[in-house]
Order: structure tokens, then C-alpha cells, then sequence
């Protein structure tokens, strides 16, 4: 019995939704498994495909923010759950008002924005521990 891996390459969005997806599914494989080889050659294939496509430079909050919105897309609307009122939302992507840690964990939970490009120069407000 052979262990080889049957990976496709990652040349468009959709495929590297797919190699997401079992990249989950085979992400607690065993080393020295068939699927713990899968595992390491499609995680090469998606950094690749990644570093290519969606480049990392240094990032500030509302780019982030921009960012997971136009990947996922989404509205102004979208964030009120996550930020509070319409105006509050408008008022975090134009800059006028800074991200508050609650803010940063809801955006965190709710869409998967790395909490390091939140925190980036956000200039956070801090919660008192006295309040």
C-alpha cells in the first residue's frame, strides 16, 4: 500500500477554499500518517499560494478591517454587531475614533481578523479595571 499524497494545485480563490477546507478537516493527523503528509504539502501549497496572491505588508487596523470586509463580503451594516451603531462603524473606518478592546475581540471572534493587525497601532483604548 502506498502513502502517497493527492494534492491539485492552488491556481484560483475557489481552489484554495477547497485546500482550506481540508487543510481543518486533516489538521489533528498523525505524524507519519498519509494524511499528516497531506497535511504539510497542501500547508506549503496554501502559504505559496498566499504569500503570492495576498501579500503581507505592514497593515493598521482599518485596513484589516477593509480587508476581512472585502474577503468576506461585507457591508458597513455587517459590523454593527461586532462595533455598535451605524455611526460608530462609520466613524472607525474614516479614522475619527480608535478601536476599543472590546471592539477588537468582537472583530477578532466574529470575522477572523488576526487580533495583530488589530492591535497594530490601533491605539486601543484600555478598559479600566476600575469601572
Amino acid at each position: 500500500m502506498s502513502n502517497a499524497v493527492t494534492v491539485r494545485p492552488i491556481r484560483t480563490d475557489a481552489d484554495l477554499d477547497a485546500s482550506v477546507t481540508r487543510l481543518r478537516e486533516i489538521i489533528a493527523a498523525r505524524p507519519g500518517s498519509a494524511e499528516f503528509d497531506e497535511l504539510e504539502v497542501l500547508g506549503t501549497l496554501v502559504r505559496s499560494y498566499e504569500a503570492e496572491h495576498f501579500p503581507l505588508g505592514p497593515s493598521d487596523p482599518i485596513s484589516a478591517i477593509r480587508f476581512a470586509m472585502d474577503r468576506l463580503g461585507l457591508k458597513q451594516a455587517d459590523l454593527i454587531s461586532a462595533l455598535g451603531a451605524s455611526s460608530r462603524v462609520s466613524e472607525i473606518l474614516s479614522g475619527r475614533r480608535k478601536l476599543t478592546v472590546e471592539m477588537i475581540g468582537n472583530l477578532h471572534d466574529s470575522f477572523g481578523i488576526p487580533l495583530e493587525s488589530l492591535v497594530t497601532n490601533s491605539g486601543a483604548k484600555e478598559r479600566s479595571l476600575a469601572s
